[in-house]
């Protein structure tokens, strides 16, 4: 086959065969077709599409480019939860130990962050010592150990996915359905699950900026899940406004530990809550998502949840006594402080801007090579609908990079619309597709 071809007949808005599909990623899997030719078919496939098939085909080949996982020898259900992404989502690291506390196991396979979004893996390094890279054999001693684990794709886990997953990171073709899809499930297929909860985010901070665009999203995935006979429930979830406070690797670890002692962040524990419910009804352990919800906060208020988390990091190599006292961790050198502009209610939040914000500071990456700054990343503080005066604190920033502050305050600025008539509400939670 010849690979400049079949970029040009996706580009021209033709099928691909699965035969075809699968020599893509295969030859690109294998370095055989260098990141500029697989750029291309990546834009390519961003503007032309992919039917079901070509996306089922794409999702069976880099399933199929490593090792799929078999988990049958540890007793009890593994289900694991995925989010689309979103900005101050640290949903994965407060629900896989309330999950595992409650009895189902969560073999968790992560990614990194995406353009303004931030990435589990990232999150989980800035705990000094935390092991991501776990090998298979690692992987099944941990989660039959404590019932949770949380690593990255190794060499043997969807090896094409690890690879496309950074060159669509830095060529601007993540908000692709197709590629989005193929991406998820090749990689959670790959980990033994029995069931797999969706968290499809949509809004201004999301790859789906519309409820519709975001079912889409969510019924590709479920139909690919269904495909696999995998147990799935989608949850479309709100992300026109950060999702708790903190934006950064080692910020949100830092707000996570803080939903798990117990404090009451509402967006953030409302959105945690139905998804680890979720979890632990399609693991069995409860009768329903509602019954899964009071069983999470049961195991947070009892400090179970947070007692599993801290045997995780442990067990993964990561600090507990960091996780136990997070006063300790080293501080940024700059903090610098924002400020309302003027007085009323804040009716629009730009996520996106947010989160691009957090970026610069050094949370994220905007080529492959960047290197994450842990400690940098910043404190959103109002919420839609708040009432903030002029002079108000609205953002704490946090970074090592003195000459990131001028850039993300304006962002920071840019991102808050105030107005004088009250804000008329949103949904957290838009529906949940069962």
């Amino acid at each position: 086959m010849n690979t400049t071809e079949l970029i040009r007949k996706k580009r021209d808005g033709g099928n691909l065969s699965t035969e075809e599909i699968l020599y893509l990623i295969n030859s690109y899997t294998a370095g055989k077709i260098p990141d500029y030719q697989f750029s291309a078919f990546l834009m390519a496939a961003y503007f032309s599409g992919m039917n079901t098939e070509e996306t089922a085909a794409l999702t069976n080949a880099m399933l199929y480019s490593g090792e799929v996982i078999d988990l049958s020898e540890i007793p009890g259900s593994k289900v694991d939860k995925h989010s689309t992404g979103g900005v101050g989502d640290k949903t994965s690291l407060i629900l896989a130990p309330i999950v595992a506390a409650a009895g189902v196991n969560v073999p968790m396979i992560s990614g990194r962050g995406l353009g303004h979004t931030g990435g589990t893996l990232d999150k989980l390094e800035a705990i000094p010592g935390f092991n991501t890279s776990l090998d298979l054999a690692e992987y099944k001693d941990v989660i039959a150990k404590c019932g949770a684990v949380l690593i990255g794709q190794t060499k043997e886990i969807a090896p094409a996915d690890k690879l496309i997953y950074s060159l669509r990171d830095v060529t601007a073709t993540v908000e692709s359905i197709p590629l989005i899809t193929a991406s998820i499930m090749s990689k959670k297929l790959a980990e033994g699950i029995d069931g797999l909860v969706l968290d499809v985010k949509t809004g201004s901070g999301a790859f789906m900026k519309t409820v519709e665009d975001s079912r889409a999203l969510a019924m590709s995935l479920i139909n690919t899940a269904k495909a696999f006979d995998k147990k799935v429930i989608g949850i479309i979830t709100d992300m026109n406004q950060p999702l708790g406070h903190y934006i950064g690797n080692w910020l949100e670890v830092y707000e996570s530990i803080k939903v798990l002692k117990g404090e009451d962040i509402p967006d953030l524990n409302k959105v945690t809550f139905k998804l680890s419910g979720a979890m632990i009804y399609l693991g069995g352990k409860a009768g329903s998502i509602e019954e899964g919800v009071e069983i999470s906060k049961k195991l947070v208020k009892s400090g179970e949840a947070f007692d599993k988390f801290v045997e995780m990091v442990g067990l993964q190599g990561g600090d507990v006594e960091l996780i136990k006292f997070p006063g300790r961790y080293p501080a940024a050198i700059h903090h610098e402080k924002v400020y309302a502009a003027k007085t009323g209610f804040v009716n629009k939040i730009d996520t996106f801007e947010v989160g691009v914000a957090g970026l610069e500071l050094g949370a994220g990456r905007r080529t492959k090579e960047d290197i994450i700054n842990p400690k940098a990343g910043l404190k959103f503080i109002p919420k839609l609908g708040d009432y903030v005066k002029e002079g108000d604190l609205v953002c704490e920033i946090y970074t090592d990079d003195k000459n990131s502050i001028e850039g993300a305050v304006t962002r920071i600025n840019r991102a808050i619309e105030v107005s004088q008539g009250s804000f008329g509400g949103h949904e957290i939670i838009y529906e949940v597709i069962e």
